[in-house]
């Protein structure tokens, strides 16, 4: 099966699979073919946001593990940083979230980090130009073009999405987008939109309504497409089906 982990968005982005691996050799080790791979990274996904200081939210459980993958569907569905907001929209719509829950998914960004590939137009050339980004802090855009040099080799050097709080699940995410210090093109955007800013400075004031907010949609990401009963399988590794 040709997974999703060598996706475009996700090849050498989407880091922890060894966590997930060794917890799942724990669960099988007590009560084998019980809890499946994707109950395990839901339930995953939310402690690492507790212990990085954010939210809890209720986890239903009782999924089964898929026995397909589609890495065109992910090279197509998975939202790009390089694209325009009502594309990124349609995407969430699409698996039925709605324009809040893309604002609140991506503050998410609190925490974790970006390969240079992923924002350097932002820093020389925005939209050919052959100029830095106007809209971009200057402060911000000095620090960035120092992490990423305008040389090839830097494509891959790795800069916070979140400067002020890299490790802590905070809404320090939105502050930056209010002072245009947002790190990919697809978050700031979020200020162009009368809708989407309008939030954006609601969850920058208020820390709470950001992590109430974020629970809740985190509880509907977690909903999409699942699997139960008869269909699927509760694999006994997570990196290959059952066979």
């Amino acid at each position: 099966m040709k997974g999703e982990k060598n996706a475009l968005p996700n090849r050498n982005s989407i880091r922890g699979f060894e966590v997930i691996d060794n917890i799942k050799e724990d669960v099988e080790r007590f009560c084998p073919s019980t809890v499946s791979c994707v109950d395990i990274l839901t339930l995953a996904a939310r402690e690492a946001v507790i212990l990085a200081g954010g939210p809890s939210w209720p986890v239903m459980l009782g999924r089964r593990d898929g026995v397909t993958a589609s890495q065109q569907a992910a090279n197509e569905q998975l939202p790009s940083p390089f694209e325009p907001l009502k594309n990124i929209t349609a995407k969430f719509t699409s698996k039925g979230l709605d324009l809040k829950d893309v604002v609140v998914l991506s503050g998410a960004h609190t925490i974790g980090f970006a390969q240079c590939f992923t924002f350097k137009n932002r820093l020389f050339n925005f939209r050919g130009s052959g100029k830095p980004d106007p809209m971009l802090d200057s402060s911000a855009l000095t620090n960035l073009q120092t992490m990423c040099p305008n040389i090839d080799s830097s494509n891959t050097n790795l800069a916070p999405l979140d400067s002020g709080s890299m490790y802590r699940f905070d809404n320090k995410y939105y502050t930056n987008l209010v002072n245009n210090a947002g790190l990919l093109e697809s978050d700031q955007v979020l200020m162009q939109d009368s809708k989407t800013a309008a939030m954006v400075n609601s969850y920058s004031m208020n820390s709470n309504l950001f992590w109430n907010d974020f629970g809740t949609s985190m509880a509907k990401l977690g909903n999409i497409g699942v699997l139960t009963g008869n269909k699927g399988q509760i694999r006994k590794k997570c990196g290959a089906i059952n066979v």
